[in-house]
This record gives C-alpha cells, structure tokens and sequence, in this order.
C-alpha cells in the first residue's frame, strides 16, 4: 500500500495505492494500522489501542471476550446500545440490567453481587436515540468501589465533545476513571471502523481472544491513513472552531423545535428527537418530508426504541444554517398538521 496524508487549501487530503489486507494476524496489520492505534492510544490518554472493522464488533468482541477470560459479571444500563447487549448475550455470564443513567440502582446492584467475583460495568456517554448523557465520573466511581472496570462506549461523543475530540468524559475530565473506552471510525471522523483503548494488558487478552478481531479482514490501510488525519483535524484549532459552530447550530434547532410547539425530548446534547409515539405516523412523516420538502430525517421505530416511542431523530450541523432550519420548521408544520399529531415539549 502507497498511502500520503498531506494538507491542501487548508484541508487534510489522503491519497492512495492500497489493497485490502488478511485479517489482524495474517497481513491484515500495516505501519498504518499500527500508527492509528498509537495515534488513538494518545487521544484517549490510555497505554494502547486496538482497531476493529465496526464499533459494533469492538464492543462486542470486546464485552464478551474480557467477561468469559476474567470470569467476570456485567452490569449494564438499560438504555446500552445493541452491540453491548449481543457482547453481554454472548458472554454467557451472568449479568445485571440497571435503569437508565440510574446510579443508585447501579450500586444497589453491585452491593448484592459476591466481592470476589470479577465486575465490569458497562454504559454509553451519549445514548443515540434519546439523546441523554451519563454521569460518567460518578459512574465511575461507583463501579471502582466495588472493584469493577469500567467499560464506556464513546461512539456519539468522540470527535464532538472535548477539547481535542477525545468525547465526553474528556470534557468533564473525568477519562482517567474509565478503564476500557470504545469509539467509531466513523460519524464524526467521517470513514468506518471502530476501536478500543485501554490498558496495555486488557487490550492484549481482547487482541489474543476475540474472535471479532482474529477471524475477519481489517479495515484497509487507505482507511487507517485517513482516519490519523481526521483525528488530527479535529484534535487541532480547527477542530475546536467546527465543534463550537456545532454546538451553536444544534442548540438554536432545538430551540426552534421547541419554539414551534413540536414535542422535543428534552436533553443536553446534540441529538435533537422529537416523538412521534406511532410508527405508521412516523414512517409518514418521514415520507411527507421527503417527497413534498426535499427534507431527509429518519423515522426510528421498534426494536431500536421501545414501542410506543417511535421518533424523529435531528442531528444539526455546523453547516446547517437559519435559514435552512427555519425551512424544516415549516416543512414540519405542515406535516405535523396534516397528520394530527400532538404538540407539546416531552
């Protein structure tokens, strides 16, 4: 593989002669494989790193690779993320549901569990669908009480929160209190894969065990080229500019949403969801948008929330303007008063 990252017009630019590798172990792992995981090793603030072709396989393989070799119980949140629950699912060990972001629930879990048995306790910063955050240092601390490691997935926070897009716990400061972080390749970095960071012993029980990683192709080394370079960007000034631009952009949505009588869920980050509670009513008006305002928002129904709380879901970004969010209010006026829907703030 030929890969070159350079800068031109002020943009990071990679350019590329590559081929797919094997898998991890068998000529799947390039000097640009080896560079990201130090480059994402260095975000993170932890001893190393290991890439993955998804978030989805990395929590996976994780969660359930350091369970079955630690003999260890999981405690997780409620609201976690599909992929945990299969890693969970797939550990076969025993496991402990808390309420969501619940820390109360959580200790009274763990107060009941045996004190010699290895712990993990597993939850989200940012949960995608609602939109909420988790109080990760408290969190954090709880579990370590009762000697628990805890495992955070950042997926919706890397490269948005934090000074230099390391996610949420690094702009609370809290980083150092979580023992294993995931994150995504992709949406904000804008390419595909997933990793882990963590100590340099846990990730090597996930590096020799999990079968997510052993037994399928790597991400290509094109693609680990680009992503030091995004992470770069957003880990520089530039970074930081489009990151305050963001915030600006999703906060005057939400407050436009909220101005315009439409039933926001309420919460502190940038996923802006408005319900719907109906998944005919809510596949329509993802239809209505679409096909008579030119406007694409995906409706989320069942199994990814829970019936009953079927939504919209709106992620503004720095580009999006007034203008342009004034027209979505519009467009979902007429939408919403032709399919009779209810008009308050959640």
């Amino acid at each position: 593989a030929v890969v070159s990252t350079q800068r031109e017009g002020g943009k990071a630019v990679v350019s590329t002669q590559s081929t797919g590798g094997g898998t991890r172990s068998i000529s799947g792992t390039s000097h640009y494989h080896v560079a990201l995981e130090n480059r994402l090793a260095e975000l993170h603030n932890k001893e190393r790193s290991l890439v993955f072709t998804s978030c989805y396989v990395a929590n996976d393989t994780t969660l359930q690779t350091l369970a079955k070799q630690l003999d260890a119980e999981i405690f997780s949140d409620s609201g976690n993320h599909a992929s945990m629950i299969a890693g969970i699912t797939n550990s076969r060990m025993p496991k402990h549901i808390f309420r969501h972001n619940d820390t109360d629930h959580l200790e009274q879990l763990l107060a009941k569990s045996d004190p010699d048995r290895a712990k993990i306790v597993a939850f989200e910063s940012v949960y995608s669908m609602t939109g909420t955050m988790s109080p990760i240092e408290e969190m954090c601390d709880i579990a370590h009480s009762y000697n628990a490691l805890t495992f955070v997935d950042e997926v919706h926070a890397v490269g948005l929160y934090g000074d230099t897009g390391a996610g949420l716990a690094e702009e609370r400061e809290c980083g150092s209190k979580i023992d294993i972080v995931t994150g995504t390749l992709g949406k904000a970095y804008g390419l595909i894969g997933g990793y882990i960071a963590s100590s340099d012993s846990l990730v090597d029980v996930v590096r020799s065990y999990g079968s997510g990683l052993i037994f399928t192709t790597s991400i290509p080394p094109s693609t680990a080229a680009g992503a030091v370079a995004s992470i770069d960007v957003l880990a520089s000034d530039e970074g930081r500019s489009l990151r305050q631009k963001h915030r600006e952009s999703y906060s005057m949505l939400r407050d436009k949403l909220v101005t315009g009588g439409f039933p926001v869920m309420r919460c502190p980050s940038h996923i802006v969801p408005v319900l719907v509670g109906d998944p005919l009513k809510a596949r329509l008006a993802m239809e209505h948008l679409f096909d008579r305002h030119r406007i694409y928002v995906q409706a989320i129904n069942y199994p990814t929330v829970p019936r009953g709380s079927e939504l919209l879901r709106f992620v503004a970004t720095p580009y999006h303007t007034p203008q342009m969010m004034d027209y979505l209010v519009d467009a979902l006026d007429d939408v919403w008063t032709g399919l009779d829907l209810p008009r308050n703030t959640v």
